[in-house]
């Protein structure tokens, strides 16, 4: 029987934590846990309730949803994947969350479905980007890297399948669309990812992403 993943959700407004909480919730694999109003609070409900998954706001008051990230992160005697969470598409802030470890990056915008498959591909350790915020990492963590790096480097041999994955991962693709996409069953992407990720040295989807637009492969 499949583990239920347990959520604490973070953000200043409290009607949109109860909106979030009704999504979440409606899904039975998925129990919302805690609560949080603050960056600061989140850090003590997170270390109290020990979730899967944090859904974390950027802007909030005491402490933003990035330095909590950060400190959730960092913290050996906490295993939770944090999903970010925000109103503004803002480069920045998604750039920011990268850095502090975040393997989700949903706009509020997104779609209740999406939400609830970001929450369920972080509690597998997969990230997930919405399309929207794909472009955004792309255009800023490329512009960032090409002043420290004149050439790309050599492009590491990827099977033709790979490379078809990387090209889809690219696009901001899940594994299920992919799979889809390829007609191949979902376990067998997650293969593919893990050994283009391993083959690469790179540490998740994102720098994929970046990897796979700064070297021409994205299909």
């Amino acid at each position: 029987m499949t583990a239920t993943v347990r959520v604490v959700l973070v953000d200043d407004q409290a009607l949109l934590r109860a909106g979030i909480a009704t999504i979440l919730s409606a899904h039975p694999g998925i129990d919302v846990v805690g609560e949080a109003g603050t960056g600061a609070q989140a850090l003590d409900v997170v270390r109290a309730t020990r979730p899967d998954v944090v859904c974390m706001d950027v802007q909030m008051p005491d402490m933003d949803g990035l330095e909590a990230t950060r400190r959730i992160v960092a913290d050996p005697g906490l295993h939770a994947a944090v999903v970010v969470l925000t109103t503004f598409n803002r480069e920045d802030y998604l750039v920011e969350a990268l850095h502090a470890g975040a393997v989700g990056y949903l706009l509020k915008t997104s779609r209740p479905e999406q939400l609830t498959e970001a929450v369920l591909s972080a509690a597998a350790g997969e990230g997930l980007l919405s399309p929207e915020v794909t472009r955004a990492v792309i255009a800023r963590a490329v512009a960032e890297r090409r002043p420290a790096r004149p050439a790309p480097q050599p492009v590491v041999p990827l099977t033709e399948r790979e490379q078809d994955v990387l090209a889809l991962v690219a696009r901001g693709l899940n594994n299920d669309e992919i799979a889809a996409e390829l007609v191949v069953s979902r376990a067998t992407v997650k293969t593919h990812v893990s050994n283009l990720l391993a083959k690469l040295g790179l540490r998740d989807r994102v720098q994929a992403v970046v990897y796979a637009h700064e070297h021409g492969l994205t299909g």
